[in-house]
């Protein structure tokens, strides 16, 4: 699949790889299942270059108007669950 990540032009490389990483891993909860402690290091990483709910939101919404993935049933799922689970999402 091919789609366009949501960014920053303001963001360092650094930043811009942590982004799409995240990304990455939301696709890879609903494709295949990921591992809550991957997503939750992934997670992390993303609110240290986006802290603001305001902006998460809006790259959500970028995110899923690219892609069809929402993000926020896996970010509940992975407050939700216990260490060692796999994340999986429901489809598109």
């Amino acid at each position: 699949m091919s789609f366009a990540y949501p960014f920053s032009k303001d963001w360092s490389t650094e930043e811009i790889i942590a982004v799409v990483q995240f990304f990455e891993v939301i696709e890879y909860a609903y494709e295949q299942g990921v591992n809550r402690e991957v997503l939750m290091e992934k997670y992390r990483r993303f609110k240290e270059v986006v802290p603001s709910m305001a902006e998460e939101k809006t790259y959500f919404r970028e995110f899923e108007k690219e892609s069809g993935y929402i993000c926020y049933p896996i970010i509940k799922k992975m407050k939700e669950t216990t260490k060692g689970a796999i994340i999986k999402g429901s489809g598109k």
